[in-house]
């Protein structure tokens, strides 16, 4: 991995010391073990969607999460990023694992964002209340107005499995990703 952040394997090794995530963060994210915090967001078409509904039900129709925050569409590194898994989509969008995207953008900046850079995932608006779900996973810097680059795995059951929050500037590795969901 690239950059300085959090970093658990989700097979029981604990996670590392946090790195320098930025003046005025809020924490260095939630950890490996924890229940992921439900939240209800808007994507960058108006829908709501729930962190929940991707939960194993009765059925076994669950699928294991990604939930990827950035700091701002339009950014160089943001871009990079969400562009980097446009190209290995079915690796993070398949019948068994979802891909969602975070920001405290606008869904109207979203929409837009995913319109001009080919994204077909769903970019989800934290906006308002103003990073409230990044909060709750520990990663709003509150100096900047944004959230950190946090990467979190969720499983069908709703646990934290895996993650890793890098400062602003630091691009994460899209190969941690796919190495955390083969342990699922």
């Amino acid at each position: 991995m690239t950059g300085t952040g959090r970093t658990g394997t989700g097979d029981g090794e604990g996670i590392g010391a946090p790195g320098a995530i930025g003046a005025g963060a809020s924490g260095g994210g939630l950890g490996v073990g924890t229940e992921a915090p439900d939240f209800t967001l808007k994507d960058n078409h108006g829908r709501t969607v729930r962190l929940s509904d991707f939960r194993d039900g009765p059925d076994g129709d669950g699928k294991n999460v990604v939930l990827l925050f950035y700091p701002f569409a339009f950014t160089g590194v943001c871009t990079g990023e969400l562009c980097a898994l446009r190209d290995e989509l079915p690796t993070f969008v398949n019948d068994d694992t979802q891909l969602l995207a975070v920001s405290t953008d606008s869904i109207h900046t979203l929409r837009i964002f995913a319109e001009q850079e080919g994204l077909e995932y769903p970019l989800l608006s934290d906006f308002w209340p103003h990073g409230r779900t990044s909060r709750e996973y520990g990663i709003f810097d509150e100096d900047k107005g944004c959230a950190l680059r946090g990467t979190f795995i969720i499983d069908k059951a709703g646990v934290v499995r895996w993650s890793v929050v890098n400062a602003l500037p630091d691009a994460r590795d899209l190969d941690d990703y796919v190495k955390a969901l083969a342990t699922l």
